[in-house]
């Protein structure tokens, strides 16, 4: 593999662009509810240890996905990334499992000197996977649903001044006074500065569906990934629970904001109320964490 600086040597060179986790912990949500939805999306085995994906473009510009077992080297980069710091990411052979087609992710950047991003040749026996691509903006499913999840728990400081102490430590369940959230209003990419969905009607059926689908999670825990949680401030942590036609994003210490593919891009509140602590608690200690 080459870096994004380098000279493409030969056909065999891969320009990194960037590179995404694929363990329970963290993988890419648009890919599936939980790691064994997402590695089935990629047909990989889920094994406990997880993956490296390592997106970047061939000396001829396609994309392409190539999937890693050295978890430890992707990890690294993208800290030092996140840091901003350089790190030139080139995974030993032996440790590639696969090169996927296509990007699952949509990407604002290509390599230099080669050209425009576009898919791979199809192969001429049919028998390759078909290009990964990233999910249509313009419409409204799961996968939209889940990227939207994404957002909120990135820009949870954005969306929690939406919401007054009154609709916050409210009933449970209860959408968010104003009326003028959506999530993805320009993509799978939430708007911060607009507030949660409100209709005065009170819990919304879906939102019921979405809470007794975590409570029953509590008593049956589904698979690796369906429940995450990440480090908050102040102790508290970050949750992230997604099921068959919903997600939920919440902190520990605070309320949970839920998504539904039957709402598009909606933003539905749960106020703190006297059952949500104790649900957020029992999801956490089923949760997994990042190493």
């Amino acid at each position: 593999m080459a870096g994004t600086d380098d000279t493409v040597a030969d056909d065999d060179s891969l320009f990194v662009l960037t590179a995404v986790l694929l363990t329970p912990a963290q993988f890419p949500s648009v890919l599936g509810d939980d790691y064994v939805a997402a590695c089935a999306a990629l047909g990989l085995e889920p094994y406990a240890e997880g993956y490296g994906l390592v997106l970047g473009q061939d000396s001829g510009g396609a994309r392409w996905t190539v999937v890693v077992e050295d978890v430890s080297l992707v990890a690294v980069a993208i800290a030092s990334w996140d840091c901003g710091m350089e790190y030139d990411l080139s995974p030993d052979d032996r440790s590639v499992v696969c090169a996927l087609p296509g990007w699952p992710l949509a990407l604002a950047v290509r390599a230099p000197g080669v050209p425009e991003p576009h898919d791979p040749s199809p192969d001429p026996e049919g028998e390759g996977p078909a290009p990964l691509t990233p999910p249509d903006t313009e419409v409204w499913g799961a996968p939209q649903r889940r990227l939207g999840a994404d957002e909120i728990a990135l820009q949870w400081t954005a969306w929690r001044g939406q919401i007054d102490d009154e609709t916050a430590f409210g009933t449970s369940g209860d959408r968010a006074p104003d009326g003028g959230s959506r999530a993805g209003e320009t993509g799978p990419d939430v708007d911060g500065g607009s507030a949660a969905k409100s209709d005065g009607s009170g819990r919304h059926p879906g939102v019921r569906r979405a809470l007794e689908a975590a409570r029953a999670y509590v008593a049956s825990p589904p698979p690796p990934g369906r429940i995450r949680s990440a480090f908050a401030p102040g102790g508290a942590r970050t949750l992230r629970a997604d099921g068959p036609g919903w997600s939920l994003v919440a902190r520990t210490d605070d309320i949970a904001f839920v998504l539904l593919d039957e709402e598009p891009g909606e933003v539905m509140t749960v106020g703190r109320g006297p059952e949500l602590p104790g649900l957020l608690k029992s999801l956490d200690e089923l949760a997994v964490r990042p190493s």
